[in-house]
């Protein structure tokens, strides 16, 4: 059997199969763009480890960066993931980062509507 047409699948699917990662993707997915620090603390965890994972996901090219200044915003780039991530979750709650800062932006200021 080839299993070539599998193989980049299957690297997507383990990128997703960490749950910091799948939670940071489907944050991205819900919220749209956001950096490290809105991340880090909607997740509450240490800043090291989200950009830890976050330099996984980019380097599978699952997420994207784009700097502004000194910020570095990361959204989705894949739309493969994308589809993923909002299959599994269609049916849920919403995303743990609106509990852990309700309309909220990554910058700490409300009202804007991004994460």
């Amino acid at each position: 059997m080839d299993t070539g047409p599998y193989h980049d699948k299957v690297e997507l699917l383990k990128a997703l199969a960490h749950p910091t990662r799948l939670c940071i993707v489907h944050g991205l997915v819900s919220r749209g763009e956001c950096n490290v620090a809105g991340i880090q603390h909607c997740l509450e965890m240490p800043q090291s480890t989200v950009s830890q994972q976050l330099a996984i996901l980019r380097l599978k090219g699952i997420v994207r960066s784009e700097r502004s200044g000194t910020e570095v915003r990361y959204s989705v780039g894949n739309d493969k993931a994308r589809e993923i991530v909002s299959v599994l979750f269609e049916n849920d709650v919403p995303f743990v980062w609106d509990k852990a800062q309700k309309g909220s932006a990554s910058t700490g200021r409300a009202g804007d509507g991004r994460q």
